[in-house]
């Protein structure tokens, strides 16, 4: 299996998932509240108006990401991203091949840039892995796969030219940590002193590319739940923020954002999204609203204007209601499920008047326009499935406003 196709940001032990399905039973069917005593993070959840619901996902009769943006081979967003509107955007996660030239790598990234400004979407955030030695070590470093800071600049120059919103978004690999019951969520550094030291070291030459090139959201953590909370945070978080003047965010595990507080020093705060609802394959898009609605509740049962959908995807497959972000199993493909569960999710979105989603993914190495191989690709692949891609453009083109200003403040 290669480790390319592995959703590096939503895979966690079992155990885990078990725990959190079952919170349901040990607290009762009242959502989840919070002590007033409890300390806060500098993320403060608001309130605003419900918003408006998008169109269904429709049929296969088209492929709208697959058409060109606009003549004379120049790439351009419909609209572009301004504080306040929602972010329509898309996960591209990058794994570096050494050997493919810069010409190569500018290429691909126009060829993604073409592809989602015929999705309608304004954002795109640049996922790529770094490692670590194992569960206990100390060391943050590059690897074979981790693009350099002079490649991700050409790249988000790309994305920056054609007018999106770009997000920088390194983030842990899992391959050293012995997955499924070691993953990012559960490292236990030896010395977590030594640890943000080689943290930050590795992120510095990434927030300057992030600074040169103005992207607007630098994410310094994704999924990292046993450092949550650690004060190794704050000095982390305060250099960042003098070498990069955009938002700083964190990303959280879903568990973990509606089972406790996420004390952590940013200014935004993103959810990979991967509620398990148990309904069969023909559910409607009320009925998946409905369970998103559930988890969401044991939070707060107000709007989430501060809150964007950082990762949010599922397998084009049967039972992937169950687990949507199983990447491991291949069941048979069931494109009507990826594409109901989009536009549920989108639902949600407008309805909790939430600032955005990304959807998981596009490999950076793949052509977008190609349909995938069922034997190889991912079931999250959601490139060249038309009635995939039919909602997402449905939901990038509805008439919902945005979260307004709470969502940038």
């Amino acid at each position: 299996m290669k480790r390319s196709r592995l959703p590096l940001l939503t895979v966690f032990p079992l155990t885990v998932l078990t725990v959190v399905v079952g919170t349901p039973l040990f607290v009762g069917n009242q959502p989840v509240r919070w002590e007033s005593g409890s300390v806060l993070p500098k993320i403060v959840l608001d309130e605003s108006e419900s918003g408006t619901t998008p169109s269904s996902p429709g049929d296969d009769s088209t492929t709208p990401g697959s058409s060109a943006p606009s003549s004379g081979g120049t790439i351009k967003v419909a609209e572009k991203w301004k504080p306040g509107m929602p972010e329509w955007g898309v996960q591209v996660y990058w794994e570096e091949d050494k050997k493919q030239s810069d010409t190569f790598i500018v290429n691909q990234a126009r060829k993604h840039a073409k592809y989602l400004t015929g999705l309608h979407a304004n954002s795109v955030s640049l996922s790529f892995p770094f490692y670590t030695g194992g569960r206990t070590s100390n060391t943050i470093k590059s690897g074979p796969k981790t693009p350099s800071a002079a490649r991700v600049t050409k790249v988000l120059k790309v994305f920056k030219d054609a007018g999106f919103r770009t997000t920088i978004r390194p983030i842990m690999d899992e391959a050293s940590l012995n997955p499924p019951d070691g993953w990012r969520g559960n490292i236990e550094p030896a010395s977590r002193s030594a640890w943000f030291t080689s943290y930050l070291k590795f992120l510095t030459p990434y927030l300057e590319v992030a600074e040169e090139e103005r992207a607007t959201t630098f994410v310094v953590g994704t999924e990292l739940n046993s450092m949550e909370g650690d004060a190794g945070w704050t000095s982390l978080v305060s250099k960042a923020e003098k070498l990069y003047s955009g938002q700083v965010a964190y990303d959280a595990n879903w568990d973990k954002y509606v089972a406790d507080r996420i004390n952590m020093p940013v200014n935004h705060l993103g959810v990979d999204a991967y509620f398990p609802i148990k309904v069969p394959d023909d559910a409607s898009v009320d009925t998946l609203v409905d369970g998103w609605n559930d988890w969401l509740d044991r939070k707060t049962t107000a709007d989430l204007p501060k809150i964007t959908l950082a990762e949010a995807g599922i397998g084009a497959m049967d039972g992937a209601y169950h687990a949507p972000g199983d990447f491991y199993t291949k069941r048979a493909v069931n494109p009507q499920v990826q594409a109901t569960w989009y536009t549920a999710v989108c639902k949600v979105v407008q309805e909790r008047r939430m600032g955005g989603v990304y959807w998981w993914s596009i490999y950076f190495e793949d052509d977008p326009a190609t349909p995938p191989d069922d034997k190889t690709a991912s079931r999250l692949d959601f490139a060249g499935r038309p009635k995939s891609e039919k909602a997402i453009k449905s939901c990038f083109t509805s008439n919902y406003a945005g979260p307004g200003k709470a969502a940038t403040e």
